[in-house]
């Protein structure tokens, strides 16, 4: 199946305030039981592990409202380990409100980080990367590098036509018109593990660790010197 480029409407805000509340309830949901929120625990963990920390600092790009960093923060507490979570979007609308138990938020550009080398332990993203270009994705990763300590985790989608047919099936469990609109998209123009594998080979990652996970998700851990 060829990737397909396809302006999402969320990205641009299409939509009244109603909608995308709902479309991005939507994604809290596929998040919550299709393998979201555990792909980037897995992740988060396998950072834990190689650096035998007991404190962890992780900047969310592309956050939204934050659910799966605000989920694992929640989750690794109880495992003894402390998160200090910031959460960075484009569109300040997507994120809370106000300060959320702790948790920052920015609103900014992926592509130029607002912060100096080295500021957080781990870059984290969920679902964005499939919006970037091959070149963008590269650029993206290396910023994320320059901010972070030790590694820059994607979280994304795996491009398949099963896939997409799981999407189709699930139109009628969509909140919103967005959803309906960018589920089919998001995986039109998400990338396979070798198309991934492929284009960090061209960052100044130093260990590329992919790892595929439930129903067409894979956890990237890209690592720093």
């Amino acid at each position: 199946m060829k990737r397909v480029t396809i302006p999402e409407l969320l990205d641009t805000d299409s939509g009244t305030p109603a909608e995308v509340a709902s479309s991005l309830c939507d994604l809290r949901w596929f998040n919550r039981w299709f393998g979201g929120t555990n792909t980037t625990q897995a992740m988060v963990r396998a950072v834990v592990g190689r650096s035998q920390v007991s404190s962890l600092s992780l900047l969310e790009v592309a956050a939204g409202a934050g659910y799966v960093p605000r989920t694992i923060r929640e989750q690794m507490r109880r495992d003894g380990v402390g998160m200090d979570v910031v959460l960075l979007d484009r569109a300040r609308t997507h994120l809370p409100s106000g300060p959320q138990n702790g948790v920052r938020a920015v609103a900014a550009d992926a592509g130029i980080l607002p912060f100096a080398d080295n500021s957080f332990d781990v870059v984290s993203s969920c679902l964005f990367t499939h919006h970037l270009a091959g070149a963008e994705l590269v650029g993206f990763v290396n910023e994320a590098l320059r901010v972070c300590r030790k590694a820059v985790l994607i979280n994304d989608l795996i491009r398949h036509p099963l896939h997409l047919g799981l999407v189709y099936a699930g139109m009628p469990l969509y909140r919103s018109r967005i959803t309906r609109h960018d589920a089919a998209a998001s995986v039109r123009q998400a990338y396979t593990v070798e198309e991934m594998q492929r284009l960090l080979a061209q960052t100044q990652a130093v260990r590329i660790d992919v790892e595929r996970h439930y129903l067409f998700r894979m956890g990237v851990v890209v690592w720093k010197g």
